[in-house]
């Protein structure tokens, strides 16, 4: 007796030899096509960001004056020099108080810009319209503007002052006055990217929340302590970086308003990197503080990063 299998449909005939493999269309040619796209992005990045720095460290172990065509190896003098720059030190300090000060003030203005105008209705988007303005205008005619206000000659400041009988107060060239001028200028002018950031957080925030808070009769405060904070933390993490960033690597405010103060007095290392190369002729030199300045933001911002993602909470 013999016994005759149906085919099931699930049955398949290869008509490939054996040993061989036929190659899929879609995991052969689309990824491949796909990876070109990466092409253009990756050479704008080598060439804008990867050789630029290579330059820079290369740079940095010479004694070039930014003019001449010849340029001698020194290794690391220029870095040691660093340490016995007086006002290199000065700078450095100037500039962790810019983005250490600029960063505290955005995050508190901004955070609690973004509550009020969450809650507002009428008028918000002109408002929060009006507090991001100033983004958009470049640091330089900002700097000008407060200048115009700051300066002792003629300032709007003094002359109001002198409205008063009040006596003339140099604001820019005490060393204490400008750089707090300066912190606050820059924190007035960025605080608008730091309403936008958690304005975005508080509209995540699933209103379930709140409501069930209210239920169980918590205050205003321990909603805002035990809800919003600790579900904006992402919101935190992106703010905090990007304004220390800024901060950190001020230099047209602190050009415009000071250019750098009496005595060096409230240069920034950004500043400090522009004097060295065009004003001393000292490229190598200035390369090499452009580099303490890379590695500084780099630092910063790979411990702010993370510490703040162990504190982030997922909802």
């Amino acid at each position: 007796m013999t016994v005759t299998r149906t085919p099931h449909p699930t049955d398949t005939v290869s008509l490939v030899a054996p040993g061989r493999r036929r190659r899929s269309r879609t995991s052969s040619i689309f990824p491949r096509r796909l990876d070109w796209f990466y092409v253009p992005a990756l050479v704008l990045f080598a060439v804008f960001s990867i050789y630029p720095l290579i330059s820079g460290v290369s740079l940095s172990l010479t004694n070039w004056n930014g003019y001449s065509r010849s340029k001698a190896f020194i290794g690391f003098d220029n870095y040691l020099r660093l340490l016995d720059d007086e006002v290199f030190r000065t700078a450095l300090v100037n500039t962790l108080i810019y983005g250490v000060g600029s960063t505290i003030i955005q995050q508190v203005l901004g955070l609690g810009l973004a509550v009020v105008l969450d809650r507002v209705v009428r008028g918000a988007s002109l408002l929060r319209a009006v507090i991001y303005l100033p983004v958009m205008v470049s640091p330089v005619v900002l700097g000008t503007m407060y200048y115009l206000i700051f300066r002792y000659n003629n300032g709007a400041l003094n002359d109001l002052r002198a409205v008063f009988g009040a006596e003339q107060v140099a604001w820019l060239s005490d060393a204490t006055v400008g750089i707090t001028v300066i912190v606050i200028v820059n924190s007035l002018q960025f605080v608008g990217i730091s309403m936008v950031i958690y304005l975005a957080g508080l509209q995540g925030v699933p209103t379930e929340y709140y409501e069930a808070a209210q239920l169980d009769g918590a205050t205003w405060w321990q909603s805002f302590r035990s809800i919003t904070l600790p579900l904006l933390q992402p919101a935190f993490a992106t703010s905090i970086v990007l304004n220390l960033i800024g901060g950190l690597k001020l230099f047209d405010v602190v050009q415009v308003l000071t250019g750098g103060g009496p005595g060096h007095s409230t240069h920034s290392v950004s500043t400090l990197i522009g004097e060295t190369y065009f004003s001393n002729q000292a490229a190598g030199y200035s390369a090499a503080i452009g580099v303490v300045l890379f590695v500084l933001i780099v630092a910063a911002t790979f411990v702010l990063n993370s510490l703040l993602s162990r504190k982030r909470v997922e909802l």
